[in-house]
């Protein structure tokens, strides 16, 4: 790909644009997108336009705009070069990526190569998992490096979502002999014991967002088959009381909804060759008023420890629908005011 300077004839402009030139056409066509869509998500974000010629693009725009959407471009067009597909998720995550540098420097062996490399790729069976903002980059790594890992921020920002693609790649390269994913059976209103069927049939309405996260990785085949043959287990946190978990990769779903007991209780299963991960969001705690929350507790005691991380998420990290950082935005400004 060629990069150079021109001055449209049909323009005037202080600053020429900056012309881009993509020897494959075809995949300069997957670049654009259908009806250019892609080109006019970064036009969008940007504050640019962009326009095709044969197999050339030229960018308008203020200089600094010109460079961040050239190197944008230019690492889509290479990720279209290496066999990847482009959607608007991949380019969001360029615009909230680029230019960024990696600080945590380099780190020795396995996974964390990518991290040198730069692309970080979560590897399962079904799919590839790509941090999508800095903060889930610097979230992923942590997952990588410490036995004992907190993702703590709001709805959206993929916490668990990243925790179990983690999970399921660590368990596909034989680095742990099972995964077992648990949260907090708190519900609104209709108790668990009132629902009707087997322990089963009154545990799965609760556990559904990871059976969810657990099927976009696995064929669903393969997730029934290592459910029976107890390499994947999902179950309420009660469930977890006496067990000693080793060499399994251990994830505590809306931690916010264990009482401070349960989350001594999660962290104390902690086994040889296992690591645990727990996320949660402190603005939506469903405890009973009065009942302490034991991820804030263990907020409190456990900073500081070696090969424990914490990561914070915020808003800005909501790769869900747009509207929802937004939202989150609204209710934590509408908080500090009643504060």
């Amino acid at each position: 790909m060629a990069i150079s300077e021109l001055t449209p004839q049909s323009r005037t402009s202080e600053s020429p644009a900056v012309h881009l030139e993509f020897p494959d056409n075809r995949l300069l066509i997957d670049l654009c997108g259908q009806y250019d869509r892609n080109l006019a998500q970064i036009e969008h974000a940007l504050g640019l336009q962009i326009l095709r010629r044969g197999n050339e693009l030229a960018i308008f725009g203020p200089a600094e705009s010109q460079a961040r959407g050239s190197e944008i471009l230019a690492a889509l067009y290479h990720r279209l070069e290496s066999g990847r597909a482009v959607d608007a998720g991949d380019i969001d995550a360029e615009l909230r990526m680029n230019g960024r540098s990696d600080a945590e420097g380099g780190s020795e062996g396995g996974q964390l190569e990518m991290f040198k490399r730069g692309d970080v790729e979560i590897r399962t069976r079904r799919k590839i998992v790509e941090p999508r903002t800095a903060t889930q980059k610097a979230y992923v790594r942590a997952l990588f490096e410490n036995d004992l890992a907190f993702g703590i921020g709001p709805a959206g920002t993929g916490k668990t979502y990243l925790a179990v693609a983690v999970g399921v790649s660590l368990f596909i390269e034989g680095h742990v002999d099972r995964i077992i994913l648990s949260r907090p059976a708190v519900e609104a209103g209709e108790r668990l014991g009132f629902l009707p069927g087997a322990k089963e049939d009154k545990v799965d309405p609760y556990m559904q967002p990871l059976y969810d996260a657990l099927n976009d990785f696995l064929p669903a085949k393969q997730v029934e088959k290592l459910k029976e043959e107890k390499k994947i287990e999902v179950a309420p946190l009660a469930f977890m009381r006496g067990r000693t978990l080793s060499n399994a990769y251990v994830v505590l779903d809306e931690a916010q909804n264990a009482t401070t007991m349960q989350m001594k209780m999660f962290l104390t299963r902690l086994g040889e060759g296992s690591r645990m991960v727990v996320t949660g969001d402190r603005t939506q705690v469903d405890l009973p008023r009065g009942v302490e929350s034991g991820l804030g507790e263990a907020e409190r005691l456990l900073k500081g420890i070696d090969a424990i991380s914490f990561t914070y998420f915020t808003a800005k990290d909501v790769v869900r629908h747009p509207l929802v950082a937004r939202i989150i935005e609204a209710y934590d400004a509408a908080d500090g005011a009643a504060g």
